[in-house]
């Protein structure tokens, strides 16, 4: 058997608990009044003569017992938006049903509000319900006295305390969950706001190169300033079309969805090019196709992609006028290695802004290694990125 087979009810197990669960937060009054109704009919058998069974005092007014079982189970139908207040209804009419010698077994019924006491409202409130629960017990236990006291309380007590461990259980079962969730939601928009960082800043950059070329190309070579408006039109449109693939994965509910490639390491070259329209000479070394390389995750590989980008729009946005760049891929069996460096004149204190930020979360995310700073000579500027070939992320 294997282990999608033995995987596959449980899959379908907690996707039907899902489903009742949504149900139930949409209708919710269908399954308190299931449950409403179920007890009390079920509360209503025994007191048309099952009672008598345990009850002190067999001679107590029929009237009375039903009257008392109704006040112990019509109730529960809003034992979840106010189990407090249910439970002092019930424990009131568990009080007339002990000291009449009914001792009805509806009276174990308090176990539900209970239940949502411990589930829903502060711990102190589990106090609250030890003071409605036991007066009653007590109570009957005293006026009717055929065995030592604490027999019938104490046991009873242990039982009511075990429902509101269970209550607490699932309590924090399911505010770890909503942690989780959380978790993975500040993960999501962090991912998604490095994304849009990367995409918009980049593009916007190399628009504003190809918009000041162009103007300056504009009176003295109209030709030249044709050419930056396609290219500004090309970038515009791949910006488009990449937000709208990182927007349109937030509506994809399927896990197994496809997704629209992500950029990977046959894209260098267009980047690179497309940075070299907005003005900025870049001398490139790429080395040709490797299967080694073809086999980094992809992630990995988006994470080069993103880090060259941020790097160049950087030299675009601070390196001046008359600024060069130089890009360099290379390789060995333990290690991908990205040199990009500039001749502009770096800021005596340079921002650590959310783009340095970025590249230094995804290196971290493939156990991989960024150093950014000034090179040695104090002119220019240089981002290294090392990515180990052999590990997956950590």
């Amino acid at each position: 058997m294997t282990t999608e087979t033995t995987t596959a009810p449980s899959r379908y197990a907690r996707q039907l608990m899902t489903r009742i669960r949504a149900f139930d937060a949409r209708h919710p009054w269908v399954w308190d009044t299931a449950v409403t109704a179920s007890w009390t009919a079920a509360a209503l058998v025994d007191a048309a003569g099952g009672w008598r069974t345990t009850a002190r005092d067999p001679s107590v007014p029929v009237w009375l017992v039903a009257t008392v079982t109704l006040a112990l189970t019509l109730p529960l139908y809003g034992r979840r938006r106010r189990p407090l207040a249910v439970l002092a209804v019930m424990a009131c009419a568990a009080m007339v049903g002990d000291v009449s010698g009914a001792f009805l077994q509806a009276d174990y019924l308090q176990a539900l509000p209970l239940f949502h006491i411990a589930l829903s409202r502060p711990p102190r409130a589990l106090l609250w319900a030890l003071a409605l629960i036991a007066p009653p017990l007590v109570t009957g236990t005293l006026r009717f006295p055929q065995e030592p006291w604490d027999q019938p309380v104490v046991p009873t007590l242990w039982a009511y305390a075990l429902v509101a461990l269970l209550g607490i259980a699932v309590r924090s079962r399911r505010d770890e969950r909503a942690h989780e969730v959380r978790l993975a939601a500040t993960a999501e928009r962090a991912r998604i706001a490095r994304e849009m960082h990367d995409i918009i800043g980049h593009n916007l950059s190399v628009i504003t190169g190809l918009a000041d070329g162009g103007r300056y190309a504009a009176a003295k070579n109209p030709e030249r300033a044709a050419q930056a408006l396609d290219a500004i039109g090309t970038t515009s449109r791949q910006a488009l079309a990449e937000l709208r693939r990182l927007l349109g994965v937030l509506h994809e509910d399927d896990e197994t969805a496809t997704r629209t490639p992500q950029p990977t390491l046959t894209d260098l070259e267009p980047l690179i090019e497309g940075v070299r329209k907005a003005g900025l000479p870049i001398q490139a070394d790429l080395p040709p196709t490797d299967p080694t390389l073809s086999t980094l995750p992809a992630g990995a590989q988006l994470t080069v992609y993103r880090v060259l980008q941020e790097a160049l729009t950087n030299t675009l946005k601070h390196a001046g006028a008359g600024a060069t760049a130089t890009v360099r891929l290379s390789h060995t069996p333990e290690a991908l290695e990205l040199l990009v460096t500039d001749t502009g004149t770096p800021s005596p204190t340079p921002a650590q802004g959310n783009g340095i930020t970025g590249m230094r979360e995804r290196t971290a995310r493939y156990d991989g290694t960024l150093e950014t700073g000034p090179l040695p000579t104090g002119d220019g500027w240089r981002v290294r990125l090392r990515l180990p070939l052999e590990d997956s992320p950590s």
